[in-house]
């Protein structure tokens, strides 16, 4: 039988382990640590009598105190609501004239719009409308169907290419892949449409030029200018949404474009849909910046 070594100067027994020559000992828990362990195993039970704890299939044991925090969520919110039911109703109902002419109304609804455009819009248009890969920025004045913020409440309303029977609708044709232009046509527009930062020249005989009137001029207009409304853009501007690199161009004619934004009606009420609408019609107005 082994006899148990003790520390001769706290006389507590040793563990056995020796590291070097320096030996663990066998200390018993702090009392305190015991008595904290105590009380928090009490208040366990306690709040378990107490407050909303176990779950039981559908529903939950209630507390005698029948503490509910989702009912007090949803009672702040209904107060919420309530208190500004006023200038809510205000921005369903009255046009964006009357709603712009006054200033509290207009203070109310861009402080509400700014977060309701980073929980809804900022995930494809970027922080403040910057844009994105693919998303077309917002801070700008470029529009493929109208900045104004009727015509913004339109889009917002029924989405662009979405399922919503109002929704704007526009489509580019898969020239190549749908057989529409052969490949050595295709490679001639590419570089006819990389030349249209300089303008178009009217009654121009190139190959390129006459692709072009033939087929993308009924869209983008005989100037490339593009035609607001119809989704098609601007194809003589440095504002290219996928990209106005010769491969990039050449993808898009090949396969074609059809971006899609989502219809908010239905998901967001006509209060904040309408709000958005003066929120972003804002960030392309001189001192944008100044929004939140």
């Amino acid at each position: 039988m082994s006899v148990t070594e003790r520390d001769p100067v706290s006389g507590y027994a040793t563990t056995g382990h020796d590291w070097n020559g320096i030996k663990e000992l066998n200390s018993p828990v702090p009392r305190i640590v015991l008595w904290f362990l105590a009380v928090t195993h009490v208040y366990a039970v306690i709040a378990w009598v107490l407050y909303p704890t176990w779950p039981l299939g559908q529903t939950y044991t209630k507390g005698l105190l029948g503490g509910d925090q989702q009912e007090a969520i949803a009672a702040d919110i209904a107060v919420a609501t309530e208190a500004r039911a006023d200038w809510m109703a205000a921005l369903a109902t009255q046009d964006f004239d009357m709603i712009r002419a006054n200033p509290d109304l207009m203070t109310r609804a861009i402080a509400t719009a700014a977060p309701l455009f980073g929980q809804n819009c900022q995930v494809c248009h970027g922080a403040g409308g910057a844009g994105g890969s693919i998303f077309p920025r917002l801070s700008d004045e470029i529009w493929l169907w109208g900045g104004t913020a009727e015509e913004i409440e339109t889009t917002l309303r029924y989405g662009i290419n979405s399922p919503h029977p109002d929704t704007h609708f526009a489509q580019m044709p898969a020239f190549g892949r749908d057989g529409l232009l052969t490949r050595p046509e295709i490679s001639v527009l590419t570089d006819y449409v990389q030349t249209l930062a300089n303008g178009v020249i009217l009654d121009d005989p190139s190959d390129g030029a006459v692709l072009f009137q033939t087929n993308c001029a009924g869209c983008h207009g005989e100037d490339a200018r593009g035609l607001e409304g119809t989704g098609a853009p601007d194809l003589t501007d440095a504002d290219w949404l996928y990209g106005g690199e010769e491969a990039t161009i050449r993808q898009t004619l090949l396969n074609g474009r059809q971006g899609v934004m989502p219809a908010w009606q239905g998901r967001l009420s006509d209060s904040e849909i309408r709000m958005l609408a003066l929120y972003v019609e804002g960030l392309s107005d001189e001192g944008a910046g100044d929004l939140p």
